[in-house]
């Protein structure tokens, strides 16, 4: 309905300036309802290829060979005393001629000299032993 003036009755209507919202409404609402339908699902799983049959046989357990240092200097091997250097480095050498190296735990006392302990470790590492650590040792402490 359009309601003008009297006295211009007779002239030809003004257009409207005003643009018709509803159907570009209506054609955005259609638009927005399709992209939501063509969403993928949102998935919070992680896909992971697991290994099928049989799981390998387990690993055997690794031979452990322990060196004790005496508060004196004392050196034992697998609690047995060590007579000397070299009798140590023999062992060393033995140890490392293996294919599977055995570990080598050395637990140093806490009151022995560092001098001792650094020449085991030295010993060991130029006689080519590679499974070497160094253990606390409550026994001694």
């Amino acid at each position: 309905m359009n309601v003008g003036s009297p006295a211009a009755a007779g002239a030809d209507p003004e257009p409207m300036m005003e643009m018709n919202m509803t159907p570009l409404i209506d054609v955005m609402l259609v638009l927005i309802i399709m992209m939501i339908i063509t969403i993928p699902k949102a998935n919070h799983s992680v896909n992971l290829n697991m290994p099928v049959g049989t799981p390998p046989p387990p690993t055997k357990e690794p031979v452990v060979v322990t060196i004790d240092v005496d508060f004196d200097g004392t050196i034992l091997w697998d609690n047995v005393v060590v007579p000397d250097r070299g009798t140590l480095e023999a062992k060393l050498t033995d140890v490392a001629a293996q294919a599977d190296q055995p570990e080598v735990h050395l637990r140093p006392n806490k009151l022995v000299s560092y001098k001792v302990v650094a020449g085991v470790m030295a010993s060991a590492q130029r006689l080519g032993v590679t499974k070497i650590g160094l253990v606390g040792n409550e026994q001694f402490q």
